[in-house]
């Protein structure tokens, strides 16, 4: 059973779509990984036990909420096309974050590798977001070409040359 073909790929509207949810899974993951913690993991990551779950918990609820907010933009790509923009800016200035907070408090490794990982991801999705418009625009383009020979007026409605009533 192939779950992603070489078709989806190539379409540009698919692509972001499984770009997106590729992003959802990560984000959850991350979210889930948070409220959690575990121990070994933090500690092979380089943190130190943190007794205060507040803030990390919140943390991951965030994410888990990003992940939502990703997989809506990936079912529904014309419908949400904001959440897409927004999946951009939240991307880009979360790796902000995670390179001011590497260079100027803390210069763990991880933290640095997630700020490449979210500058790659608002890349990734800002690219397939332009191959997905303008494939759109070439293919109203094409529509468009075949609608100017019909020879219609400025509204679309009316071929020119008749009147609009009233």
């Amino acid at each position: 059973m192939k779950i992603v073909s070489l078709q989806t790929l190539i379409n540009p509207r698919s692509r972001l779509a499984f770009v997106l949810f590729l992003i959802a899974i990560h984000s959850f993951l991350v979210g889930v990984g948070l409220i959690v913690r575990p121990a070994m993991l933090m500690k092979l990551l380089g943190f130190g036990l943190c007794y205060e779950r507040f803030f990390p918990t919140q943390g991951g609820v965030f994410h888990i909420a990003m992940a939502i907010g990703y997989t809506m933009a990936a079912l529904k790509v014309d419908k949400y096309r904001c959440l897409i923009h927004f999946s951009i800016i939240v991307k880009s200035i979360a790796a902000l974050y995670l390179f001011i907070y590497y260079f100027i408090i803390n210069s763990l490794w991880i933290i640095l590798a997630s700020g490449v990982g979210d500058g790659l991801m608002a890349l990734v999705i800002f690219v397939s977001l332009l191959s997905y418009i303008r494939s759109e625009e070439n293919s109203n383009g094409d529509m468009k070409k075949s609608e100017s020979s019909k020879n219609y007026s400025w509204d679309q409605s009316v071929p020119s040359g008749e009147k609009k009533n009233g």
